[in-house]
């Protein structure tokens, strides 16, 4: 690392993430402080069925003040399996399981401030659950859209999907579509 860490204070811990600040100092000597937004990481995933469509769920969003389009995401337990969560979060949000999960990446959310890595899975012979969706108090506004995979790709090209996991995973299962055409 460039950058040595002279000091680190835990500002605030909480249920989704911890805000820290680092005094640090570069090799120049020079002195400076990052903050850091630290997140467990999470899992999503695209869930493509038989017929080419993918589910998508809406929801509100509250940095935003609105609901948006999304594939089902969630925060990881501590020590979970990423694709154990996504399996998990794909029945939660939308009452669907996945026959077979596939990872598509791994990302870096926001590298700038955060430390989340996000596990992106493509999860294909979909069926659904016995038990049907199973959200959280949160996520009872939520709903459900199955969408052609090209449409949704021209949603994203519109600006009209603008979350970043959403589109990641979107382009990576178009591109395992075609793949296997």
């Amino acid at each position: 690392m460039e950058l040595k860490r002279l000091k680190r204070d835990v500002l605030y811990t909480g249920r989704i993430f911890d805000l820290i600040v680092d005094e640090v100092e570069y090799p120049s000597g020079n002195k400076s402080v990052r903050e850091i937004a630290h997140h467990p990481g999470g899992a999503a995933v695209v869930p493509l069925l038989d017929n080419g469509n993918v589910l998508l769920v809406k929801q509100l969003r509250y940095p935003f003040g609105k609901h948006i389009l999304e594939v089902p995401a969630g925060k990881l337990s501590p020590r979970e399996d990423p694709k154990v969560a996504a399996a998990r979060e794909l029945e939660e949000e939308t009452g669907w399981i996945a026959g077979h999960l596939e990872k598509l990446a791994s990302i870096y959310t926001t590298p700038g401030f955060c430390d989340e890595e996000l596990h992106i899975y493509l999860a294909t012979q979909l069926r659904k659950s016995d038990g049907g969706h199973r959200r959280e108090e949160g996520e009872f506004t939520m709903s459900v859209h199955e969408i052609p995979l090209k449409e949704a790709l021209t949603m994203v090209a519109k600006g009209e999907i603008q979350d970043s996991k959403t589109i990641v995973g979107l382009l990576l299962a178009e591109r395992h579509v075609q793949k296997k055409v």
